[in-house]
Parts: C-alpha cells; sequence; structure tokens
C-alpha cells in the first residue's frame, strides 16, 4: 500500500474553514440525494391495445363443461387454507375439488358451492368456489376441478407456517387489465429469475367497465388470461375503482357486483364485515389489505377494524407489516393527484405508530417509490404541511404499471418533490424477497428489459428489528 506523506499541523482557522467546506460538498451531496430521480429511460410512446377475444390467451379449454378461470388465493388467516375459484359455462356440474400431495393420487376432497349471477344482458357461467383447510405448511399438493365432465388439474404449494425468521417472496402487479402489455408484464413476472410465489395485487383486474354496458365477458376473458399464473399460486385481492362497476343507468346499482361474486376472500378470519378489508398473515409477513372505495372515516366499520387491527400484529411473530390498497397517498404524477389524501389524513399517524414497513399501491399507471416520510404534524393552523423524513414510516410504492388499455400515466409534477425517491413511467412488475426479520430485497422490473434486469431497487430493513436508514440510490 502506497504511504501517504503526513501534514503539518493546521491552524484553527485553518481547520474550521476546511471542516465549513466539508460541510458544504455534503449538504450538496445530500441535497442531491432528497432532490430523487426521475429515471432517463423513455418508453417508446405507443397506445396500449386490448388483445382481440380471439387471442390464445383467451382460449377456452376444451370438454364439455370444462372448468375455467381458475384461480386461488388464501382461505383462512394463518395460510393452512386455499380458497380455489372457477367457472364451469355450460351446467353448474361438481363442485368437488380432488386434491393430495401425489398427482396420481388425489385422496382427499372437499365440497364449494356454485352461484350466478347477472349483469344488465348478461348472465354468468356458474362459479365455484371451494375453501380447502388444515392444509400441511410448505408442501406441494395437487387439486383437480370438473369431476364427473372434464377434469383439469392444476397444482400449488402452501406457505411455510408463519415464523419470524421464515423467508418468501411476494410478486407485486396492479392495474392489470387485458392488452398485450398485460401480456408482457404477467410473461415478465412469470419469467423473472426470482420467482415469486404469492401475487400481491393492488386492484383493477379485469377492466370490463370499460366497455359498453360494462361488457362482463371481459370479466370471462380476464379470468381465463391470468389462470396461468393464478391457478398454480394464491394472488391476494385489493379492490380497485375498475372493480366497482356501479352503473344505475343501465340498472346496476349495487357496487362490486362481478368482483364479490369472482373474487373470494378470507375476509371473516380477520374479523372483517366486507371482502374488502382484511387481513392475513404469510410466512413472516402480516399483510392489511385496505379499501380506498369503501367508507372509511371515522366510525365506519373499515376505521374501526383497523383501529382494533393494527395493535393485534405481532411483530414478534411476523415481523413485516404490508398494507396494500389502490388509491396511492404519495404520488408525484398529474394522473389522480392527492386522490388518497382523505384517507392519508385519517390513517397515517396509525402507520406510522405501528411502523409500517411498506405500502404497495396501483391506480396510478407508472412506478414510484417514496423515501421514509411522513407528515402527521401538519393540523391545518400550524403550517407545518410539508412531508418530511420518518424512519418509523413506511416506504410508499405506486405499482399501478401491469398495463391496461388506458396507456401509461407520463405527466410528472415538476420538480420531483423530495419524498418521491425514484419514479418512471414504464409497464411493469415488481418483488419483494423477504430474507428474515431483519432484512428484505426489493426489486422493480420493466416490461422492456430482460427477465432479470433490475430497473429500481432497495434492500428493506425492518421497522420493528432494524430500523436503520436504507439507500435510496436506484440501480
Amino acid at each position: 500500500m502506497r504511504r501517504v506523506k503526513r501534514s503539518s499541523p493546521t491552524s484553527p482557522a485553518a481547520a474550521a474553514a476546511a471542516a465549513a467546506a466539508l460541510l458544504v460538498a455534503f449538504s450538496a451531496l445530500a441535497g442531491l440525494c432528497d432532490a430523487g430521480k426521475t429515471s432517463t429511460f423513455v418508453r417508446k410512446d405507443e397506445k396500449a391495445v386490448d388483445m382481440p377475444l380471439d387471442s390464445d390467451v383467451f382460449r377456452v379449454p376444451p370438454g364439455y363443461n370444462a372448468p375455467q378461470q381458475v384461480h386461488i388465493t388464501q382461505g383462512d388467516h394463518d395460510g393452512s387454507a386455499i380458497i380455489v375459484s372457477w367457472v364451469t359455462p355450460d351446467e353448474p356440474g361438481s363442485s368437488l375439488v380432488l386434491y393430495g400431495t401425489s398427482e396420481n393420487h388425489l385422496t382427499f376432497s372437499a365440497e364449494g358451492r356454485v352461484h350466478q349471477y347477472k349483469y344488465y344482458n348478461y348472465t354468468s357461467g356458474y362459479i365455484h368456489h371451494c375453501n380447502i383447510r388444515n392444509l400441511k405448511y410448505d408442501t406441494k399438493y395437487y387439486y383437480a376441478v370438473g369431476v364427473g365432465h372434464t377434469l383439469r388439474k392444476f397444482w400449488f404449494t402452501t406457505p411455510p407456517k408463519v415464523g419470524p425468521d421464515v423467508p418468501y417472496t411476494f410478486g407485486l402487479i396492479g392495474d392489470l387489465g387485458q392488452s398485450f402489455d398485460s401480456n408482457r408484464t404477467l410473461t415478465h413476472y412469470e419469467s423473472n429469475p426470482i420467482k415469486g410465489q404469492t401475487v400481491l395485487f393492488v386492484g383493477d383486474l379485469s377492466y370490463a367497465d370499460n366497455y359498453m354496458y360494462h361488457d362482463n365477458v371481459r370479466w370471462d376473458t380476464w379470468g381465463r388470461f391470468t389462470e396461468r399464473s393464478a391457478a398454480y399460486q394464491p394472488w391476494i385481492w385489493t379492490a380497485g375503482n375498475h372493480e366497482i362497476d356501479f352503473a344505475p343507468e343501465i340498472g346496476e346499482g349495487v357496487p362490486f357486483k362481478p368482483y364479490k361474486n369472482r373474487y373470494h376472500v378470507p375476509y371473516k378470519a380477520s374479523g372483517s364485515t366486507a371482502p374488502f378489508w382484511y387481513s392475513i398473515k404469510r410466512a413472516s409477513a402480516y399483510i392489511i389489505v385496505l379499501a380506498s372505495y369503501s367508507a372509511y372515516g371515522k366510525y365506519t366499520p373499515q376505521y374501526k377494524w383497523l383501529e382494533a387491527e393494527l395493535p393485534k400484529v405481532n411483530r414478534t411473530e411476523t415481523p413485516w407489516l404490508i398494507v396494500l390498497m389502490h388509491s396511492p397517498w404519495y404520488n408525484s404524477y398529474n394522473y389522480h393527484y392527492m386522490e388518497g389524501e382523505t384517507m392519508r389524513v385519517i390513517y397515517e399517524s396509525w402507520f406510522v405508530k405501528y411502523k409500517v414497513d411498506v405500502v404497495f399501491a396501483g391506480h396510478v399507471h407508472a412506478y414510484e417509490r417514496s423515501e421514509r416520510i411522513s407528515n402527521i404534524a401538519y393540523n391545518i393552523v400550524n403550517g407545518q404541511c410539508n412531508p418530511v423524513p420518518d424512519q418509523s414510516a413506511p416506504v410508499y410504492i405506486t405499482i399501478g404499471d401491469g398495463g391496461n388499455q388506458e396507456g401509461l400515466a407520463k405527466n410528472m409534477t415538476e420538480p420531483q418533490p423530495k419524498y418521491s425517491a425514484f419514479r418512471e413511467a414504464s409497464f411493469g412488475h415488481a418483488i419483494f424477497d423477504v430474507k428474515n426479520r431483519t432484512h428484505a430485497y426489493y426489486s422493480w422490473h420493466r416490461n422492456q428489459d430482460g427477465y432479470s434486469v433490475e430497473a429500481d431497487t432497495l434492500l428493506f430493513y425492518n421497522r420493528f428489528w432494524h430500523p436503520l436508514e436504507e439507500s435510496s440510490a436506484s440501480v
């Protein structure tokens, strides 16, 4: 190693001047970090186009009354149950699910229920839901539906038993739709070398309400499109604005009708009174799903539920506290700007108090990651109206970039707010890879890159066990 020549002692005045200069330099660097980064990547400017109805991804499976639109989600609070859902087109058929740990020996069975619904001039197929309970943790199960007509087989793996150092990998997708870009997003997620085990879906599924009379055929095509993933790993559902389907002008005055009929969630297991807000535990994570489009003000059922729910989270059992919602609280795009503000004002102090690690939202058709900030001091008259760094606050991530027909949100607020760490108008998905109780690795992947390329990353430090300040540097 090269030796450094020692300098002669400096005067106190010179030392002070040097220290001041160094402080100015560090302050300048800190200012650059605080400014955040807007990606220089420019996606080709083209409209997101829906795939035609005769696309392969919408193909109806062969065979009489063959089950279609098969999807699974968690069926209880702790991860030892699975809700299996599917549609039979010709007649009700059987609601029986055969399952077992050997593909050729499905020795167990569970009986579900079947129903239909009508929406304007549309009548659904026969929708089946079956909750399989008392499954073994960390076990691969095979299952079959369509008993008595056309049997179709699938498989899933249950999560490890809940515990503080259990590694687990979540995929993040939002605002998916059924365009060619939607197909690229799902393909990109499936091909990611970091294999997600469960999808946390932050709302806006089929976009059927964008078609004339809220064409519910597009709910069917979306179900067949996503089956290739959702039949094999749980998708944890969040309701978005495109699930409301409130259309009194055509006689449809009951909100969320198609969504509620097609996508069941285990809301009662967490004491919720409606399927739009609920919680689950999975591996080392406690996941709370909130409803941006259900009443959330003081004294409402959602408010009272969340007020009672947050104190129940045992961070020694489930260190990672994750919240899903549709409308983001912090957003520096000019689309849906401040739409989540009233919910933020009501609930943000709770998120800080209970040290939520990360909040995932959708709605804005682009990508953004925030610094750890809060704006809970502001009380209208005190003038403290700017978000401030807060290491007890969550990171807020907008992942509404699935690829739907409405296209990308490209118009950003300028200058970029200090709370915004990284933003880019591209379609993609994300991975949240929990390592243990202290660390998780997060990555965002744009559709235009190779499957292993990470466009934005962050090493998360758990707010309860290891509350250090993360670097917001982006790759």
